[in-house]
């Protein structure tokens, strides 16, 4: 590899200001240097602090909030960089307008990378969302990046090993930089940056993927350049991971390898991501993971959360002795933009960076005006506080469309005769995304910020044919999100919150009941745990009890259909139609077709009865003004006080 020159490391420039030096700039002497990696990961296209669902500012999220930290930061010491994590440029209405409707050209510059060279990133890795538009538009975005953009294995074709692979995207760089150390001289270091992403892209991205690129395990490729890396005179070397951390034992092909990265010789610090999550702090343990030192494996390494919530911070001192350097001493934390207050409002901890707003401001204009196009109406409203425990009104105008538009496609094909079912889950159901992070629809117009609210990810249509067996074993994948409860005991909570809710499919055609004092079936990542577990009970099509080797299409997206999740029926081999509409036109198709929608939810699943046991939940709190409505529905749900951080709690009745 050619190593990387582009410019001298930020200086300490206070303009007769004070600045509060970091105890390892304080104390460094004559060949000691403190050098500081500043880090993002999981922006999702968030530049500006600007909620486009809702169609309002936001001060939780955005890079031009991260960007005011990372500049304060530079401040307190001489010697940083600055690194992306990958999931950089999809992840919202911004992003899909410059994906499909305005589109990109040669030359042209995407907003999220406007913003980044505003800021000055010096390396950035690829995340699994970069593919989400296929390869060609990824070249478009990547090729104005002023910056690297690396992954060390993902391959065009794959060599005899790893360094014989014909990589997608430079597998690393090497940053030719210099330290000011503690007596003000200058030394040179070579700082090397190596970045990884999920094996699984070719299962989530298969339409775009097959047949173009092909994947290495992280471990294994890190294995392999590392030592090349190091053999071309890196001094220290950076992981940027976007994966997340998985403290269960190694296995080829893992998804959230960042832990096991970490025991490979030769990486001196690491940036992870992809799970939304923080590190360090509370979101994490097992054996390796050490969340007071902020270490993994013992190697300094930060999650910073997600839309720019938060700056990751590792913090190196750096001996420098015979012409090399090594880490004496390091330290890891997370900055936050927000502060959640007890009130529940959010008090903002950084204002915005102003060059990054002014880079993406016309954009953001052009988004606004996309965004707020109407394309029906709705009779009844449209929200997602009540869908991870009872049939939703979000969820089921997700399915009435899917069911829709597969009934079209399947006219006069071999399929035509089956019954249509339709898989639909609830992105935004809080969890991480906090007690604001609902769909709230009222009454009135739908415009298209309402339907990109409605469905979050840009996956294209599929539909499966599955025997009635495989369907129950889908629900019971699904049921997967609920803890076992006590039959008659009280308030027990309901939700695992290790089971993300893009996971709890709704199959909308059936009706069906799920017992909750029964164990699951599957664990949160798909995994069969106890086989004799029966969760779903009273399955019925056409009020009839469903056939085990009855057939059904199912309608559901490219990341389902492609066996993401690890759901029984999913796969290439049950694959039967692979559509070339997103889900989110069709569902814009759909409201366009019917002029005035009612999705009113028809509380086609429940839960079974358990001896009067309650158990608890948390939602938003603007749940209160839906409550009738659920109840009408037959949900026995009554408030519980306050939840955690922002949240109501809710008590159902079993």
């Amino acid at each position: 590899m050619i190593a990387l020159s582009r410019r001298q490391f930020l200086l300490t420039s206070t303009a007769g200001s004070l600045v509060a030096l970091h105890p390892f700039a304080a104390r460094a002497q004559a060949g000691q240097a403190h050098l500081r990696i500043l880090a993002t990961t999981d922006l999702h296209c968030h530049v500006q602090p600007y909620d486009y669902y809702a169609d309002k500012p936001n001060d939780t999220m955005g890079l031009a909030r991260t960007a005011s930290l990372i500049a304060a930061v530079r401040a307190e010491a001489g010697n940083s960089i600055t690194v992306d994590n990958g999931d950089y440029m999809q992840g919202n209405p911004m992003a899909d307008f410059i994906a499909y409707s305005r589109g990109m050209k040669e030359g042209d510059l995407h907003p999220v990378i406007a913003g980044m060279n505003a800021l000055g990133f010096d390396a950035g890795t690829l995340g699994n969302h970069e593919f989400n538009y296929g390869l060609p538009f990824l070249d478009l975005v990547n090729a104005r990046a002023d910056f690297p953009v690396l992954c060390a294995n993902v391959a065009k074709t794959l060599g005899a090993t790893p360094r014989e692979d014909d990589l997608y995207a430079p597998p690393y760089a090497i940053l030719d930089r210099e330290l000011t150390d503690g007596s003000g001289a200058k030394l040179p270091i070579r700082i090397g940056l190596i970045g990884f992403v999920p094996p699984q892209i070719l299962q989530w991205d298969r339409s775009h993927l097959d047949g173009k690129v092909q994947v290495r395990d992280i471990v294994q490729a890190a294995q392999a350049w590392v030592p090349q890396i190091r053999e071309e005179g890196a001094d220290i070397v950076i992981a940027l991971c976007h994966s997340g951390i998985d403290a269960g034992p190694y296995a080829e092909g893992m998804e959230n390898a960042a832990l096991h990265l970490a025991g490979v010789e030769g990486i001196d610090a690491l940036v992870t991501g992809h799970h939304h999550r923080q590190f360090p702090g509370t979101d994490f343990e097992g054996e390796g993971i050490d969340n007071t030192a902020g270490t993994l494996r013992g190697k300094p390494a930060v999650m910073p959360g997600f839309w720019g919530s938060h700056m990751g911070l590792i913090d190196l001192m750096l001996t420098h002795d015979s012409g090399t350097w090594t880490v004496a001493a390091h330290e890891s934390t997370l900055r936050p933009i927000y502060e959640r207050l007890e009130d529940r409002s959010i008090k903002p901890l950084a204002e915005d960076f102003a060059p990054a707003i002014e880079a993406t401001a016309q954009t953001h204009a052009d988004t606004l005006a996309y965004v707020r196009a109407e394309v029906g109406q709705t009779s009844a409203p449209l929200h997602s506080y009540f869908a991870l425990v009872a049939d939703d009104p979000s969820v089921q105008i997700v399915s009435l469309a899917q069911t829709w538009y597969v009934a079209q496609l399947l006219q006069g094909t071999e399929h035509a005769d089956l019954p249509i079912l339709s898989a639909a889950a609830p992105f935004k159901a809080g969890g991480r995304g906090g007690p604001e992070y609902y769909t709230d629809v009222a009454v009135g117009p739908v415009a298209i910020k309402n339907v990109a609210d409605l469905y979050l990810y840009p996956n294209t249509l599929q539909a499966v044919r599955i025997t009635g067996a495989q369907l129950k074993d889908w629900l019971e994948r699904s049921a997967g999100i609920f803890n076992q409860i006590t039959p008659g005991a009280a308030d027990q909570p309901l939700i695992n919150p290790a089971f993300p809710s893009y996971n709890f499919d709704v199959i909308d055609g059936v009706t069906y009941q799920i017992d909750l004092t029964q164990p699951s079936k599957y664990d949160s990542d798909g995994v069969l745990v106890d086989d004799t577990a029966n969760r779903i009970t009273n399955l019925l099509h056409n009020g009839q009890p469903v056939d085990p080797a009855a057939e059904f299409i199912v309608a559901t997206n490219n990341y389902r259909a492609g066996g993401g999740g690890s759901f029984p029926g999913t796969g290439a081999s049950t694959t039967i139609l692979q559509a070339p509409d997103t889900n989110r036109d069709v569902i814009v198709r759909y409201i366009v077709d019917q002029g005035t929608i009612s999705p009113a939810a028809d509380a086609n699943w429940s839960f079974a009865p358990a001896g009067g046991a309650t158990v608890t939940f948390d939602t938003g709190p603007k749940a209160t003004a839906y409550l009738a409505e659920v109840q009408e529905r037959g949900l026995n749900v009554e408030p519980a006080g306050d939840g955690t951080d922002g949240f109501a709690r809710f008590r159902i009745t079993l």
